[in-house]
């Protein structure tokens, strides 16, 4: 009888740990941040590698910034196999939001040394990339499509909203959506993994500013996902503090815009966003921004996200 008391009480006891254990979400992507900046140091531009978890099988979302992403992520031991093998055999596809050079150098500089891949983007996107890098003017011509002589290691592969892809090699499929970046469209890449999705967004400038409604038309798309908490997390940048003037943005979120933006999201979701995950992007060197911006956004937090910032070659899972 004694024991069974016992027994009885250890049960209680442990019912408020079986309790967590069972509403903690699983974890369905793993990224792993390549660069993490928008600016001044080369070695450190925007570019996430994200895979379904316990996979391999890895997309690149931008590519500013690869090998020495990579090295980064071996010295967290994020990576245990050599860099060449990451390059060539994990990353089985480029997801390029828009054609500026810190969101694709690495993919141009380490294309030599690549393996056959797709390029994936908006169409003007891809458009940007065969008629000014791939050229033989600019850097010799590894794609499919172009001017000749064509060494046929990347391949082209144009995205339309409204319609989510298959990506090869993978078991993740993607839906674009533009964005507004000053004088040009940027991307959002909303990547699914069965049941589960991660949304990256390219550089953006706010809806507000831009004189747009692309990001309102991305959180109408998106809403249902949050309400249902299938949207694991939201990548977005922050490139600038809020002293920055308007003007001088250039197609850049500052941590009041991105705030303003996150409440429509949770107005047109008519939840709550605590605790929700934002990973902030694009942060633009010198560091005492970096500082500022980091501030403001803890400040003007209201909504009590759990802001994140991703560093360098160290793995995130949601």
């Amino acid at each position: 009888m004694k024991y069974h008391r016992k027994l009885s009480f250890l049960i209680f006891l442990l019912l408020p740990v079986f309790a967590f254990a069972q509403v903690k979400p699983a974890t369905s992507f793993r990224i792993v941040p390549l660069g993490v900046l928008g600016g001044a140091d080369e070695s450190n531009l925007s570019a996430y590698m994200l895979a379904a978890k316990g996979t391999n099988n890895y997309i690149c979302l931008d590519a500013g910034t690869i090998l020495a992403g990579i090295a980064k992520a071996q010295a967290y031991k994020t990576f245990t196999v050599p860099a060449a093998d990451v390059l060539r055999k994990y990353i089985k596809g480029y997801f390029i939001s828009h054609a500026h050079l810190d969101h694709l150098a690495g993919m141009v500089m380490n294309a030599p040394d690549d393996s056959t891949k797709n390029i994936y983007g908006l169409k003007s996107t891809l458009e940007t990339i065969k008629t000014h890098y791939f050229t033989w003017k600019s850097w010799a011509n590894f794609a499919d499509d172009g001017g000749a002589p064509l060494l046929k290691k990347y391949h082209y592969k144009p995205l339309e909203p409204g319609i989510e892809t298959a990506i090869e090699n993978t078991n993740l499929q993607v839906q674009v959506f533009p964005l507004a970046h000053s004088n040009l469209t940027s991307t959002a890449f909303l990547v699914r993994s069965n049941d589960s999705y991660v949304l990256y967004l390219g550089d953006t400038g706010a809806d507000e500013i831009e004189k747009s409604q692309n990001l309102h038309n991305l959180w109408v798309a998106i809403a249902p996902l949050v309400k249902a908490k299938k949207l694991k997390a939201i990548m977005i940048e922050v490139s600038f503090p809020g002293e920055q003037p308007e003007k001088s943005l250039f197609g850049h979120l500052t941590p009041r815009l991105l705030m303003n933006e996150m409440g429509e999201l949770s107005k047109l979701s008519n939840t709550s966003l605590k605790g929700f995950n934002v990973v902030v992007t694009h942060l633009k060197p010198p560091y005492k921004n970096i500082t500022q911006i980091k501030a403001e956004l803890k400040a003007g937090n209201k909504m009590q996200l759990n802001l994140i910032y991703p560093q360098q070659g160290k793995a995130l899972e949601f």
